[in-house]
């Protein structure tokens, strides 16, 4: 028995059947998306007989049916926008690389960034790399600079006087310091940010092993006194000294200082070539005579042979002060004074090295003593 064929239904859907209701009702929208996918047509030809956009038409498409795009009639049109695609994903990689794979963090950053390499890639590209509208990196290049842009510009001239004035030596606390002697009370921090925008910073010393004094003598030793003493109150309290040495190419020449504890400043000073008794009884003289010590002041040395010498001793005798000395093998107990000494070492004795050392002694002690006297 022979078995007629039943003709299938044609789908016959157009842009007709769709129901026009209002273009914002939800039911259009799905059933705009239905027609694209049942007939197979392409979607600008379905969007045209709705009278809608076919970017619409696309995002009705994506919000209803997920991201899976719709076939394609024309598979070299598609090869073209993959190549595209890939074009694009190739050049952001290239643009992620010149960024060292980290994008700058703020969007002032990444606008100056982009002005940066905008003669290398699209400005398209280069807002997509770094997650910035094209409108917005506009905006930001013809904008006026910010009030607060405009405080920092004004505040840099200053720091950079002082950063020069003191030969490139001095960082941010120190800086922060003589402009709040002058008037100005910027941060620390908001100093910090200006200077390493400048390219400006403090020189800071190297690693070292502190090298201890050669206590290997007979003079007698005074106690560590420091170690029970209060912490000063006051100027003229408790005085600490230490040698240092420089080598000019003309020969060596030694220094020593006296500082008081609770002001950090020099009250004491000498230079010479030879490192005798006389060259820190020149400092202790100088400090007696211009600050007369009051009763009580703690004078505080290491344990080298100067400061053991009679001569030493004698004059703090004759002072009516009782000598404190630091522990064998141990700086530390003089922590202030080293650092003071550690402070000269890279801010002027390093500078001047890097500019081919001192010639002479003179020239040395010239820049130690206007060091001492700051």
């Amino acid at each position: 028995m022979n078995k007629t064929k039943t003709a299938e239904p044609k789908n016959t859907t157009t842009a007709a059947s769709v129901p026009q209701a209002k273009r914002s009702d939800d039911a259009f929208k799905r059933q705009a998306v239905e027609l694209w996918i049942k007939t197979g047509k392409p979607g600008p030809q379905i969007a045209r007989e709705l009278g809608v956009s076919y970017p619409c038409l696309k995002d009705w498409k994506r919000r209803y049916y997920g991201d899976a795009p719709p076939e394609r009639d024309d598979p070299a049109q598609e090869i073209r926008a993959l190549k595209a695609a890939r074009a694009r994903v190739r050049e952001q990689r290239d643009i992620l690389k010149k960024h060292a794979g980290h994008l700058p963090r703020t969007p002032e950053e990444r606008d100056q960034r982009i002005q940066a390499m905008k003669a290398e890639h699209s400005r398209a590209q280069l807002c997509a790399a770094g997650d910035v509208t094209r409108s917005g990196s506009h905006a930001w290049e013809q904008a006026e600079p910010s009030p607060r842009a405009q405080a920092d510009a004004a505040l840099s001239a200053p720091i950079k006087a002082v950063h020069e004035a003191h030969r490139g030596r001095e960082g941010s606390p120190r800086i922060q310091r003589e402009l709040a002697a002058r008037g100005q009370r910027p941060g620390q921090k908001r100093i910090a940010r200006l200077m390493q925008a400048a390219g400006l910073g403090g020189r800071c010393p190297k690693r070292f092993g502190p090298r201890t004094t050669d206590s290997d003598h007979d003079q007698p030793i005074a106690p560590h006194r420091l170690a029970q003493a209060p912490a000063p109150s006051g100027p003229h309290r408790i005085w600490v000294s230490d040698l240092t040495y420089v080598a000019p190419r003309e020969g060596w020449l030694y220094g020593a200082v006296i500082l008081d504890l609770w002001s950090r400043r020099g009250v004491g000073w000498s230079a010479g070539p030879t490192l005798q008794a006389c060259r820190v009884v020149a400092a202790l003289r100088m400090a007696l005579k211009h600050r007369p010590p009051p009763r009580g002041l703690l004078p505080h040395s290491d344990r080298g042979v100067p400061y053991a010498s009679g001569e030493h001793r004698s004059l703090i005798v004759a002072a009516g002060l009782e000598l404190s000395m630091s522990r064998a093998g141990n700086p530390y107990d003089n922590a202030t004074m080293e650092s003071f000494m550690a402070t000269d070492k890279r801010a002027c004795v390093g500078l001047a090295e890097e500019a081919g050392g001192y010639a002479t002694r003179a020239e040395a002690q010239l820049d130690f003593l206007g060091y001492a006297e700051q």
